[in-house]
């Protein structure tokens, strides 16, 4: 590494309404590091990137570039000086292609549609990024939308490039990839944040790691010098528990009828004939690449994607079902957990009670018209408490609450409804440490009550963790099965790229 770092941070800081989101931060970022950003959701790790992009601006200190002390006012700024930043949450214009959002804001006078199109897909094909660049963005899957992001960043040649949770949409094998990548860019003198709650990617793939809570850095240091123990007492102040009531046997099956069973399903080029059971009492984890039709079939079963006409049937209880609706599913006793709880998990400028509230009212259809507040109110209270959602009251909005918070609020939402059958997509991604511990153990307990839980993830640990029974999709069906006892990583990743 170079002795003068290319980015300096002197005592910056970041308060909102008086609370410090950031306190007297001093971080240094080398030519060809990679630098790891390690804490809980609400550490401050999103806001010192964000400054450093020019997203905001500091409360207090000093950001020098180049050893020259500047201003960012605007991510346009900090665009100038070569730092581009790739968001957990997209950036992407939904209603313009994949080629334009990857030059947007770096357009010609003039522009080539044609060559700005070949522009993109050169970069695309460089990073193996199977992703059409006349698409348009709205219609991309949340990996997808993450591709372009990074590719964004590329096409841009970045000195610098920030990426927060840049693996959380990526299967293994994309994100093998990814961190290949990073690896070539360092040796071109690329600098990189990057930001992960996989303690696994810090630990072997950065260069230095630093640690943030509560708003402060608390240690900075070669990868080396850490292990996973000592990062997570540096991220929470203690070790961590280990989870110990996970169950090493296969749970009891409560019924020998399935709650669910497909057979033969069909949506368009994405299920293809897919077939499977879900028993009450188990978990069964539905593991895959991505584009291996796992969410698509979730949603088929919601009732919020169509299936092909005469595409295969559905029972629910012994009883054949079609929903056209979600809101029917949820009246049933389906009820789907979102792997975008931002996109369509919640309702950001609503409160937490607000949002459990419309959850539990959702399994009443058109039976209730009339929202009893008073109700509503003690159903979140009680919600809160039940998943420890960390909060100053149920007043306060979703938007202000950390990662890991927000997701308990969405799966509380759901939880309310009493369903007999859960599909929780990607339960945990984009969440903290802490927690990912908690959000299992919600999963475990659901299925421990005799409920029926589908469990789609792409983190094989976590699969392998919760699950009774595991199947893997390939290309819109499904093509193993294994018990708990038989799973093991690699049996998995085979079955899924073979």
């Amino acid at each position: 590494m170079s002795a003068d770092p290319i980015i300096r941070l002197e005592k910056v800081a970041k308060s909102y309404g008086g609370i410090n989101a950031l306190e007297e931060a001093d971080f240094e970022l080398f030519p060809g590091e990679i630098h790891a950003l390690a804490g809980e959701n609400g550490a401050g790790k999103s806001t010192l990137c964000k400054l450093i992009a020019g997203v905001i601006a500091p409360t207090a200190g000093a950001v020098w570039i180049d050893g020259r002390q500047v201003t960012l006012s605007a991510p346009k700024d900090a665009s100038r000086l070569g730092i581009s930043m790739v968001y957990q949450e997209t950036s992407l214009v939904p209603q313009l292609t994949v080629a334009q959002n990857m030059v947007l804001g770096r357009e010609r006078m003039f522009n080539s549609v044609r060559k700005v199109r070949n522009a993109a897909r050169q970069v695309l094909q460089r990073l193996n990024f199977k992703v059409d660049p006349s698409q348009l963005a709205g219609s991309l899957s949340t990996a997808k939308r993450q591709m372009v992001e990074i590719a964004r960043a590329v096409l841009n040649e970045a000195r610098v490039i920030i990426l927060d949770e840049p693996t959380a949409a990526l299967t293994p094998e994309e994100t093998d990839h990814l961190f290949d990548l990073m690896k070539s860019l360092q040796r071109s003198g690329v600098a990189m944040i990057f930001i992960s709650h996989a303690l696994e990617e810090a630990l072997n793939h950065a260069d230095r790691i630093s640690v943030l809570r509560n708003g402060r850095l608390t240690v900075t240091g070669p990868a080396r010098d850490f292990d996973r123990n000592r990062l997570i007492s540096s991220m929470i102040g203690s070790e961590l528990k280990q989870d110990t009531s996970a169950a090493k046997a296969v749970r009891a099956v409560h019924s020998a009828l399935p709650v669910l069973r497909v057979e033969n399903i069909r949506m368009g080029s994405m299920v293809n004939n897919m077939s499977f059971s879900v028993f009450p009492g188990q978990v069964t984890g539905i593991a895959g690449l991505i584009g291996s039709g796992r969410s698509e079939v979730a949603k088929v079963i919601m009732g919020h994607t169509k299936r092909n006409f005469g595409g295969g049937r559905i029972w629910f209880e012994g009883r054949e079902v079609r929903y056209n609706v979600p809101a029917q599913a949820i009246a049933d006793g389906i009820a789907y957990v979102s792997e975008d709880r931002k996109f369509d998990g919640f309702f950001e400028t609503m409160s937490i009670a607000d949002n459990i509230g419309l959850g539990w009212l959702a399994k009443f259809g058109r039976r209730r018209r009339l929202a009893p507040l008073s109700r509503m109110r003690q159903i979140s209270q009680d919600w809160e408490k039940r998943l420890s959602i960390r909060c100053t009251d149920v007043d306060q909005l979703v938007l202000h609450l950390s990662g890991g918070n927000q997701q308990k609020v969405v799966i509380a939402k759901s939880l309310a409804q009493e369903p007999k059958l859960v599909i929780f997509d990607e339960p945990t991604r984009g969440v903290d440490v802490g927690a990912i511990a908690e959000i299992r153990q919600i999963v475990r307990n659901f299925a421990e009550s005799g409920a029926g839980v589908i469990l789609i993830s792409s983190y094989l640990p976590e699969i392998l963790d919760l699950s009774d029974r595991i199947l893997v999709a390939k290309s819109g069906t499904i093509v193993a099965e294994f018990a708990r006892n038989e799973a093991t990583a690699e049996r998995i990743l085979h079955a899924a790229i073979h």
